[in-house]
C-alpha cells in the first residue's frame, strides 16, 4: 500500500522516511527562489530543511518563483502534495529516504507581477537561483552582459511589466529603495565560475539600461555573494516515481533520487541578515574562488570529458562510462596531467584525493545518473567548464591535446549520430546549430572553432587549431576506442 505525500499525510508517512519535526503552518517566508528543479529541492531545500528541523531559521522559508512552462507543471505538482518533496539519498552501502518542507509557496508563473510584489516585501531577505548556464544572459564567449538579449530588450521595452528574472528583481528592487527597505540578496546557486560576479554584472548592467543612476544604486547596495554548490542529481523520470512506490511505498509526483554526498560553500556577504546555515553543514568563506575552480574544473569538466565519449559509444549512465576502464584511464591522465596542475591550492584540500573521490561518486550505479543529461546543452557548458581551463593552459604554454580532446568528442557528439549509427535526439538549446556546424567540421575542424560567441580567442590560438583538428580527425576517422588508446598511450591522434 502507497501513501501520497501530503501534509495530512506526514504521520502516516513517519514510519516510511525521516519527515519534517517542524510546524510548516507557522513557517514565515525569506527567500524567493527562481528555478525549482530538481538540483535546488535536493540542495539548497534540504539544508534548509535540515535548519528547520534543528528549531532554527523558521522566518526563511521558501517561497518558488518561475518564467517557464517547466516552472508551471512543477508548481502544479508540487502544490498537490503541499510543496512537500521526498529525497531517496543513494550510496553504494546506504539509502536515506526524508520528506522536506522547507518550501511553503509557489508564485503562479503566469502572474510575474505577484512575483514582483514578493520580492518588494521586506521579509523577503534572499533571493535565489538555479537557471542554468544559459539563463543569466551573457555573452558566453566573453562572459558580459548581453544587453542584445530579445527578452532583455523586450523588458525594457516595458518595464512596468517585466517578464525575465532579472527584469522582476529589478523592478522589485525600485519599490524597496523608494519604501526604504533594504536591498535583498541575490544567491546564485548554478555551476558558473564566478556566479555572484556575473548575476551582479548582469543585474547592474541591465539596471543602467533602465536609469544609469539606478544602475549605479545597483551596483553598489546589492550583493551578490559567489558559491560553490554540489551534489549530483539526476533527472526524475517515470522510473523513479515507481521504484519509490514499490520500494518505499510512497507515492510522490516529483520525487528525486540522487547522491549522498552534497557541499555548499558561500561567500559571506549577504545585505540585509541570512540564515545560520553553517549549523547544518554549509561553509561560510571570505572567498569561494579557490573551492569554486576546483569544482568547476574537476568535477564539472571531468563529467564533460567522460560523458560525451561514452554516449558516442552507446553507453546510457554516467557510471557505465566511469567504471570502463578505458574511459577511467582516460579521465585519470586527463586530471592529472592537464587539469589539476591548472586548479589553485584549496584550503585543507588535497585535490588528487578530491578526485577520487569524483571517481567513487561517478561510478555510484545506483544514482542512476544519465549521459543524455550530463551532454545536454555543451554550448553554454563548454565555456563554463572545460575552456577556461584550455586558455588558461594555453597562456602558460602547457599541452591541451586531452583538453582539446573534450571538445573534439563534443563536436562528434553534435554530428548527431553514435558510432553504432544510433540517432541522437536534440540535447542543446542551439541544436540546429552545433548540429550543422558539427557536420560540417568532419571535413574543416576549424569550422567549429569558428564559433567565436562559444570559444573566443581559444578558436583562433594555433596550437588549440592543431590539437583540436586532430583530435577530431582521429574520432572521426580511428573511432572513439582507438583515440581514447592513443591518448592514453601518449601517442600522436
Amino acid at each position: 500500500m502507497t501513501t501520497s505525500v501530503s501534509d495530512a499525510n506526514l504521520p502516516a508517512l513517519a514510519d516510511k522516511a525521516r519527515i519534517p519535526s517542524y510546524a510548516r503552518s507557522k513557517m514565515e517566508a525569506g527567500i524567493v527562489h527562481f528555478g525549482v528543479g530538481n538540483f535546488h529541492r535536493a540542495h539548497m531545500a534540504v539544508y534548509l530543511d535540515d535548519l528547520f528541523n534543528l528549531g532554527l531559521g523558521h522566518d526563511w522559508a521558501i517561497v518558488g518563483a518561475g518564467v517557464r512552462e517547466a516552472d508551471k507543471a512543477m508548481r502544479s505538482a508540487l502544490g498537490a502534495q503541499d510543496y512537500h518533496t521526498t529525497i531517496v539519498a543513494q550510496e553504494a552501502d546506504e539509502t536515506e529516504v526524508r520528506i522536506t518542507g522547507s518550501m511553503i509557496d509557489f508564485i503562479d508563473p503566469a502572474r510575474p507581477d505577484l512575483v514582483v510584489a514578493r520580492l518588494s516585501d521586506p521579509k523577503i531577505r534572499i533571493a535565489s537561483l538555479t537557471v542554468t548556464e544559459g539563463g543569466y544572459h551573457i555573452d558566453p564567449a566573453t562572459g558580459k552582459f548581453n544587453a542584445q538579449d530579445p527578452a532583455i530588450l523586450a523588458d525594457l521595452a516595458d518595464f512596468e511589466h517585466p517578464r525575465t528574472i532579472f527584469g522582476m528583481m529589478l523592478k522589485a528592487l525600485q519599490a524597496r529603495r523608494s519604501a526604504g527597505h533594504p536591498p535583498f540578496t541575490v544567491l546564485s546557486c548554478d555551476n558558473i565560475t564566478g556566479n555572484g560576479h556575473i548575476t551582479h554584472n548582469a543585474l547592474t548592467g541591465f539596471a543602467g539600461l533602465i536609469d544609469p543612476e539606478f544602475g549605479a544604486w545597483v551596483s553598489e547596495a546589492l550583493s551578490c555573494p559567489n558559491t560553490m554548490v554540489d551534489r549530483i542529481t539526476p533527472v526524475t523520470s517515470d522510473r523513479e516515481r515507481e521504484r519509490l512506490r514499490r520500494e518505499f511505498g510512497i507515492e510522490d509526483r516529483m520525487p528525486i533520487f540522487c547522491e549522498g554526498f552534497r557541499q555548499w560553500v558561500v561567500e559571506d556577504r549577504f545585505t540585509d541578515g541570512r540564515p545560520p546555515l553553517e549549523k547544518v553543514g554549509v561553509t561560510f568563506v571570505e572567498d569561494v574562488a579557490p573551492y569554486e575552480l576546483m569544482k568547476i574544473r574537476i568535477l564539472n569538466g571531468g563529467h564533460a570529458a567522460i560523458c560525451y565519449p561514452a554516449a558516442l559509444l552507446d553507453m546510457e549512465f554516467i557510471h557505465d562510462g566511469m567504471l570502463d576502464p578505458q574511459i577511467a584511464r582516460y579521465f585519470d591522465k586527463l586530471q592529472e596531467s592537464e587539469i589539476i596542475p591548472l586548479v589553485p591550492p584549496v584550503p585543507d584540500v588535497d585535490l588528487s584525493a578530491y578526485k577520487r573521490r569524483i571517481v567513487e561518486r561517478f561510478g555510484n550505479a545506483k544514482i542512476g545518473d544519465t549521459n543524455r543529461r550530463v551532454c545536454f546543452d555543451g554550448s553554454n557548458r563548454q565555456p563554463q567548464y572545460v575552456l577556461p581551463t584550455v586558455l588558461d593552459s594555453l597562456r602558460q604554454g602547457k599541452p591541451v591535446t586531452g583538453l582539446a580532446l573534450i571538445s573534439a568528442f563534443w563536436c562528434r557528439y553534435c554530428a548527431g549520430t553514435t558510432e553504432s549509427g544510433a540517432a541522437i535526439a536534440a540535447n542543446d538549446p542551439a541544436w540546429e546549430r552545433m548540429n550543422l556546424t558539427a557536420l560540417a567540421a568532419r571535413q574543416d575542424p576549424a569550422a567549429f572553432l569558428a564559433m567565436s560567441d562559444i570559444f573566443g580567442e581559444i578558436g583562433t590560438h594555433p596550437a588549440y587549431i592543431e590539437a583540436f583538428g586532430n583530435a577530431l580527425r582521429s574520432i572521426w576517422s580511428r573511432g572513439t576506442r582507438e583515440t581514447l588508446r592513443r591518448y592514453i598511450d601518449g601517442e600522436a591522434l
